[in-house]
Order: C-alpha cells, then structure tokens, then sequence
C-alpha cells in the first residue's frame, strides 16, 4: 500500500512521538520538514528536491520506518499505526510550512531514555545538541553537517 505524503507524515509522527503531546509531535514534523527543505548536505540529495517519502523512507533514519529491526519484527511501526485527527492536524500545520519555534533548523532528534542529552548526535559530530521537548532531544547542524 503507498500512503499519500501526508498520511504517512501522520503515521510517523504518531509512531515517533504519540505519547510526547503535541509540542512533541510538532517538534519530530518540524524535524522531518527541516530534512526536507534543508539546501545542502545528505538529506538535500535524499529528498530530491522535496520529497517527503524518500526523507521518512531513507534506511537507519527512522526506526518506525522499518518492519523489523536486528531480523526482528517491529510492532510499533507505520504500518500499524491509526492516525487520529491530531496528527493529521499536525501533519497538515507541517506540510502548510509551519515549524515549532524552538525547534530551529534542527536535523535529528533521539530519545536518550535518561534525563541528559548527549552534546552531540549523530555521534559524527554533524548535530550539536538546541532543546530538549518531551522525551527528545534536538540537535541542530554543525559545519560538518554540510560536508555530508
């Protein structure tokens, strides 16, 4: 089944931040929508010019993007997830080109599972750590980002 952009927008929102609330929602679509729009780099050759599927689809980005996981099946995934009106709501904000705030240009976003957030992530160096919303925290660009 191939969803439309903004129903699997939805699903990944949901599956990545459905018990953040809705800051924490808008901060992973502003995440995503800043990989699609961002001029250089990795993830301006993936998006190809603004692709959102290629970006949600791109291997070892998302963990809800794959059915399994180490040859494991992932249950918490977009294909089992059911949309409620919210993330289509948030969905439709980040496609119209709205963006949380605090949030900036940040590229990534993980959930450390401890109070602190590493300085920086990917552990290359390429994002250096902005905020923190929720259970997640947000790393924003360096200048070795752009080399990617």
């Amino acid at each position: 089944m191939s969803f439309s952009d903004r129903e699997l927008l939805a699903r990944i929102i949901m599956c990545e931040a459905g018990g953040e609330g809705e800051n924490g929602m808008k901060a992973v679509a502003t995440v995503i929508m800043n990989r699609v729009e961002v001029p250089t780099g990795e993830y301006s050759r993936v998006s190809e010019g603004g692709n959102i599927r290629n970006i949600i689809m791109q291997k070892g980005q998302f963990t809800c993007a794959s059915d399994t996981i180490g040859n494991t099946y992932n249950p918490q995934n977009i294909y089992n997830m059911r949309p409620t009106d919210v993330e289509y709501e948030i969905a439709d904000w980040a496609l119209s080109g709205n963006k949380l705030n605090e949030i900036g240009e940040c590229l990534w976003f993980m959930n450390p599972y401890s109070l602190a957030c590493p300085q920086t992530f990917p552990y290359n160096g390429s994002g250096s750590l902005l905020t923190r919303v929720a259970n997640h925290c947000f790393y924003a660009p360096t200048p070795l980002y752009h080399e990617t």
